[in-house]
């Protein structure tokens, strides 16, 4: 899958497919996107291949006080991907929105529902969780086994 910034300064190429994708509906994810809520697949970073340009990584306060690094245009100031504290940089969390396909990803789980907006509408039939969840209830195990791998490398 490829992907891109508004301006087109910056190019990436999905390498693999994500391993799951989360639409977040919590006060921090809305306040940030100036939305509803953001669509975030979740890939290794080794997966992400940047092709043009190079983001600047910028230290945002995030809801576990860890804060995250949000990879953005240097020039539209769009954002492409995060790395949140957990996996650190071996997992990107990547803006589904900023991908040429964006609807061949749609959630496979929605979170933090508790605080979403009254009027959206879950669809049936997708995970609705009222906070976060546990990856082994709902990953698929190829996904989970990706995941492990990955973060294997960080010892």
């Amino acid at each position: 899958m490829e992907g891109r910034c508004t301006c087109g300064e910056i190019r990436y190429r999905l390498t693999d497919k994500p391993l799951f994708t989360h639409c977040c509906h919590c006060t921090w994810c809305q306040r940030e996107t100036g939305s509803a809520f953001v669509l975030n697949a979740l890939i290794e970073s080794a997966c992400v291949d940047l092709h043009h340009g190079k983001p600047e990584e910028v230290l945002t306060p995030s809801a576990s006080g860890k804060g995250q690094i949000i990879h953005r245009c240097p020039r539209c100031k769009v954002a492409l991907w995060s790395h949140y504290a957990g996996a650190g940089e071996l997992m990107a969390f990547v803006r589904v929105g900023t991908l040429e396909e964006a609807g061949a990803l749609p959630p496979d789980i929605h979170i933090f529902t508790e605080t979403k907006l009254p009027w959206v509408v879950l669809p049936e039939g997708v995970p609705a969780m009222p906070g976060f969840y546990r990856r082994s209830e709902h990953w698929p195990g190829w996904a989970i086994a990706r995941r492990e791998k990955a973060l294997a490398h960080r010892m």
